[in-house]
């Protein structure tokens, strides 16, 4: 949707860029070692000269009416919201990704999480359990962030 967006403010900003461009006279110049210059003016040393006015009417290009600018601004604005959504959305994809990532890697226990019990064993202390915990709701939290977009 934003490409067509986009290429429809493209378009607009074209049409209203070749007015001024619309109503003057072209110049082929055909230079003496073969080349073509296009120009507003004819070239001073050139071999031969065509003109040619072009006919913009059956362009489809539309003139904008009066007013028509803020509906251009608008267009713009929906564009870079569009834009700055699709960049949050990649940004809820990378906090994912790194919480997902945080959790794989934080599945061992740290130093002191280990706590030493009878016949020589040990079992995982509160402090693993309530950290484990910690990274599952960041990757839940950042699911739900991108599931939002």
């Amino acid at each position: 949707m934003s490409a067509r967006i986009l290429s429809s403010g493209c378009l607009i900003l074209i049409a209203l860029l070749a007015q001024p461009v619309a109503a003057q006279t072209v110049y082929k110049s055909t230079m003496p070692d073969g080349s073509v210059v296009f120009s507003d003016q004819p070239a001073p040393d050139a071999v031969k000269v065509e003109t040619s006015n072009p006919n913009t009417s059956d362009t489809g290009v539309q003139v904008l009416q009066p007013g028509a600018t803020d509906e251009l601004q608008k267009m713009e604005a929906e564009r870079k919201q569009g834009g700055a959504k699709e960049d949050g959305r990649r940004q809820a994809e990378e906090a994912l990704r790194q919480a997902e990532a945080a959790a794989a890697n934080g599945k061992e226990p740290l130093p002191g999480e280990r706590i030493g019990i009878a016949n020589g064993k040990s079992r995982l202390t509160d402090a693993y359990h309530t950290r484990q915990k910690t990274l599952q709701n960041n990757v839940d939290a950042a699911r739900k962030n991108l599931n939002n977009f």
